[in-house]
């Protein structure tokens, strides 16, 4: 199949999960499930769109396995997060009606998933790996390890009741307020690099951007942050000698 093709078929893939998926929320009446679809849909286009290509079964097996991991792990890592808290606040103020939470909610994030995912469906029409394609792997997996181990961190310091209303200011957090975000950019950046073999793969460099701007400067870090430094009075220290968002060593911040 023609790489517009594949384009169309993965397109229409990802509007019928995106329906499921609120289908599921309404039941579940936990407008957070897109959360949990999130990673799964980007999944769920890379296996789509892999049998349609026609570039090397390597470089599309590769591409398709770091996307599932990455898509996987994100997804379980949200969903065993979320279960055990209440809604989250953001959605439940957005919950008017169905129509808007659909329209505003699940199928705007679709379409941000789409675009974000077309370096993984021009790879599967490249030529090879070469050195940016081991270099894009080598990012990926550098980003996988921040994101991995940062969740991991966060989740044994908030799991201890002695860090109640305390900041995690250690291991990778100690260097970057948002190892996870870092490191989902890392992800992204590594796929686009697998893309880079053609220049129509390469053409898609607004994706990686798309993502990396989302995390740092969208919904990603300026929303948690606010809400970090209503519950948290420590915090505000914190962002003063660690990095927003590219992993630093911490500055020096003269006491007051």
């Amino acid at each position: 199949m023609s790489l517009g093709g594949t384009l169309l078929v993965t397109a229409a893939v990802t509007v019928v999960a995106v329906v499921v998926t609120f289908g599921i929320a309404r039941a579940r009446k936990r407008y957070d499930t897109i959360d949990t679809f999130w990673g799964l849909g980007f999944a769920i286009v890379a296996v789509t769109a892999f049998p349609f290509g026609d570039g090397p079964l390597a470089l599309r097996l590769v591409v398709t396995a770091l996307t599932v991991v990455w898509g996987v792990r994100l997804s379980l890592h949200l969903h065993l997060r979320n279960h055990k808290l209440p809604e989250d606040p953001r959605y439940a103020r957005m919950a008017s009606g169905p129509l808007r939470m659909f329209v505003r909610v699940y199928l705007f994030q679709g379409v941000v998933l789409y675009f974000v995912s077309l370096p993984v469906q021009f790879a599967m029409y490249g030529t090879g790996f070469g050195v940016l394609g081991w270099l894009g792997v080598a990012v990926w997996l550098l980003g996988f390890a921040f994101e991995t181990v940062g969740d991991d961190q966060l989740r044994r310091f908030k799991a201890a009741p002695s860090n109640k209303g305390k900041v995690l200011d250690t291991g990778l957090w100690r260097y970057t307020r948002h190892p996870n975000y870092f490191g989902d950019a890392c992800v992204w950046w590594g796929l686009y690099l697998l893309a880079c073999s053609t220049w129509p793969g390469a053409a898609t460099i607004l994706s990686p951007v798309a993502m990396t701007f989302t995390l740092a400067r969208g919904t990603g870090k300026p929303m948690l942050e606010k809400g970090m430094a209503k519950t948290r009075p420590a915090y505000a220290h914190y962002v003063e000698r660690t990095s927003g968002f590219f992993p630093l060593p911490p500055r020096k911040v003269t006491p007051r």
